[in-house]
């Protein structure tokens, strides 16, 4: 259930590995990284179920679509499975649907049946902008709807991932992503309907107490 996630921009390729080794023992659902990481990422966990995952857009979503779509090829040339994109947040808050649903859909086109999380930046919107963002995901073929960067300004809450639930219905998932660095948080999460953890606390997660309820 959890994405073992290193995106910070010091990130460097032995800390990486680590990470890649990490998610193999200890059975993550994927390794998370700047796009740049991936054929390093896909490499070491080639032969294993954990799957390379690149962020797209990231960490503003302030590019022209084409250039997400193109990132996403490459990503997925590079071997990522899973692609978290980045809306244009601003483009959101002013009402232009249209332009979100089409920057979704430009990296859903892009992404050869790769899994896609839509971020769409909670702690930037209000509950009927998160409203809206998730059902332009849904409308743009996403897989997954995803609370946070972790480089705005606030993270995950469970009162975000119970709006984004009921929003999406049972079909998609929703990423908890953001601050989630305890046992007892991630398991808040599931409780209110996230069916992903992205963190950089994955070890601690499962170190520091049983595993949440729900999780595989």
């Amino acid at each position: 259930m959890i994405d073992h996630t290193i995106l910070k921009p010091d990130a460097t390729e032995a800390e990486v590995g680590r990470f890649c080794r990490e998610a193999i023992q200890h059975g993550f659902r994927s390794v998370c990284v700047n796009s740049v990481h991936v054929p390093l990422v896909a490499a070491a966990l080639r032969g294993s179920e954990v799957l390379t995952c690149a962020v797209v857009g990231f960490p503003l979503g302030a590019m022209p679509s084409a250039i997400k779509a193109a990132e996403t090829r490459l990503a997925v040339e590079n071997g990522a499975g899973e692609i978290d994109m980045v809306i244009p947040v601003g483009a959101l808050i002013e009402g232009r649907n249209d332009a979100v649903r089409d920057d979704i859909a430009a990296v859903r086109d892009a992404s050869r049946g790769a899994v896609l999380k839509v971020i769409i930046e909670t702690c930037l919107l209000t509950d009927e902008q998160k409203r809206t963002a998730c059902r332009l995901s849904v409308e743009a073929g996403a897989d997954f709807v995803k609370t946070s960067t972790g480089f705005s300004s606030g993270g995950a809450t469970t009162a975000d991932i119970r709006l984004m639930r009921e929003t999406v219905g049972p079909k998609l998932g929703v990423k908890a992503s953001g601050g989630v660095r305890t046992p007892d948080v991630a398991r808040a999460m599931i409780e209110a309907g996230a069916t992903r953890i992205g963190t950089s606390s994955g070890i601690s997660l499962i170190s520091a107490g049983e595993a949440p309820a729900g999780s595989y």
